[in-house]
């Protein structure tokens, strides 16, 4: 094998295995890979598959999550379907992205739709909101990224009613939180 057969195996070797790791829930391997190419600087981190969205119960309530009980957010800079989130934005916030039309366990299904990105992804959106992770959210149920104002705007995790849940998040010691109901 050449060389340019080996790098190209190995590209290919590793797009397989990017596409089967997505994290928004389920996992679809019905379709190869639409493009062999690799993603440019400014596309945002893969996060593919078939999106699902149900409702989790956290210490902000019940919140919208994919289907790997990841928390999603909603980004008030937003326009509408729009997303403004790219580049540096989009490795903190990795956009929610699918290939298929999403699905709702337990939740509205027709507030569930999809946004097209101008890095040629399509983006899940709830209620009209494109939807987010954070990175540094480090395990399921994480909403490390609640009330966070970057990149031009507010991150809010979103309610099964579709709206930004605007509280702030538990600290996670009650240690000088000035808290006074004992918690």
């Amino acid at each position: 094998m050449n060389r340019a057969a080996t790098i190209t195996a190995a590209a290919t070797a590793v797009a397989a295995f990017a596409v089967g790791c997505g994290s928004s829930g389920t996992t679809s391997s019905s379709s190869p890979p639409t493009s062999a190419s690799p993603p440019s600087s400014s596309s945002a981190p893969a996060t593919g598959g078939v999106g699902t969205l149900q409702a989790h119960t956290s210490s902000l309530g019940r919140i919208l999550v994919d289907g790997t009980g990841r928390t999603l957010y909603l980004f008030q800079a937003d326009s509408g379907t729009t997303s403004h989130c790219y580049d540096s934005c989009a490795q903190a916030w990795p956009p929610d992205t699918t290939t298929g039309h999403p699905s709702a366990n337990g939740l509205n299904s027709t507030m569930v739709g999809t946004t097209s990105r101008k890095d040629h992804t399509t983006q899940v959106t709830y209620n009209g909101h494109p939807l987010y992770r954070f990175s540094q959210d480090a395990k399921p149920g994480d909403t490390t990224g609640q009330g966070s104002t970057a990149f031009g705007g507010t991150w809010y995790v979103v309610s099964p009613s579709g709206a930004a849940i605007t509280s702030p998040a538990p600290s996670p010691s009650s240690s000088g939180s000035g808290s006074s109901n004992g918690y």
